[in-house]
């Protein structure tokens, strides 16, 4: 009950922070130059031109229309994960908008479309990173998913190319190519912060002195270890590689331990953008010299500590 009630909280947190960033964006660099933008707020830019409404009211009544819609075709569940950012998102983009001066930040189309394509990234990032769904055209897309069972990636594609391409006959063609520039930018922002993590490093060790580096990495350098069987390709031996996740600060020593064991033992580097499990985001198992206080059972699919 405590980790439902700590993971509804922080998705509740992480909706909330990434509709504020969303709003912020909106109101302060794509609304002021007149940057295209698909989604429900491409929608709502559009219908503003033509109904005498804020763009805010606009956006909350095309979210509730297509809330209302998943509702009623994806079910319960699915309305669930998106009524939070179905209303909450016009209510801080209101908010937004009043704020003296956010209009005026900048009058360089170049940094607004940086600034708003970064942003844009980050909120919908943080919104999608907890599990949650910024709503708007993402429910059309999956209602139509339904009901002609088309992939869901190709119909957001079509969704947005329509959204985008309706506002073209409303903007300059820099705006356009601005626009373009700012959807590129939150695609490649949104998919680094869905990766944002505890970053680590992975080194895989194939030497024939593996059980000392194992015994010594777990001992020197407080770090879980995972032995691999292998096989050589040109002898066909048997042996045990060793796998091992540590901190970005800890690679030199790690690499040096390894050298100072055997100076021709294989290391390959990885950078991890996230780690979780035991050792990480779990409680350690502590680290004896005695076999058979161990038990493999209690840390299961999990690096020994």
């Amino acid at each position: 009950m405590k980790k439902e009630w700590k993971r509804l909280i922080q998705t509740v947190l992480g909706v909330m922070a990434g509709n504020a960033v969303l709003a912020f964006a909106v109101a302060a660099f794509v609304v002021p130059h007149g940057i295209i933008m698909g989604g429900a707020t491409g929608i709502g830019l559009i219908l503003s031109r033509f109904l005498p409404f804020p763009l805010s009211v606009v956006i909350l009544a095309v979210n509730a229309f297509l809330f209302v819609l998943g509702a009623l075709v994806l079910g319960k569940k699915f309305a669930l994960t998106t009524i939070l950012s179905t209303f909450i998102y016009p209510a801080f983009l209101s908010v937004a908008q009043s704020v003296p001066g956010i209009t005026e930040l900048t009058e360089n189309m170049m940094l607004a479309t940086i600034y708003g394509g970064v942003l844009l990234g980050a909120g919908i990032g943080l919104v999608i990173k907890v599990g949650a769904s910024t709503g708007g055209t993402d429910i059309l897309a999956l209602v139509l998913n339904k009901w002609f069972h088309i992939p869901v990636a190709i119909l957001l594609y079509v969704v947005d190319f329509i959204v985008l391409g309706s506002q073209i006959f409303f903007s300059t063609p820099e705006q356009v190519m601005y626009g373009i520039m700012a959807l590129v930018l939150t695609t490649v922002i949104l998919n680094r912060v869905m990766l944002l993590g505890k970053s680590q490093i992975q080194l895989f060790i194939i030497s024939e002195k593996y059980e000392e580096i194992k015994e010594r990495v777990l001992k020197e350098m407080d770090a879980g270890v995972t032995m691999v069987h292998i096989e050589t390709g040109f002898g066909a031996r048997q042996q045990k590689g060793v796998l091992c996740i540590i901190p970005n600060r800890k690679l030199y020593s790690a690499r040096e331990l390894v050298h100072s064991i055997d100076a021709k033992a294989f290391i390959t580097i990885t950078q991890i953008n996230e780690v979780s499990g035991r050792g990480f985001t779990l409680e350690k198992v502590p680290y004896t010299d005695k076999e058979d206080s161990y038990d493999p059972d209690s840390v299961k699919g999990s690096q020994r500590v």
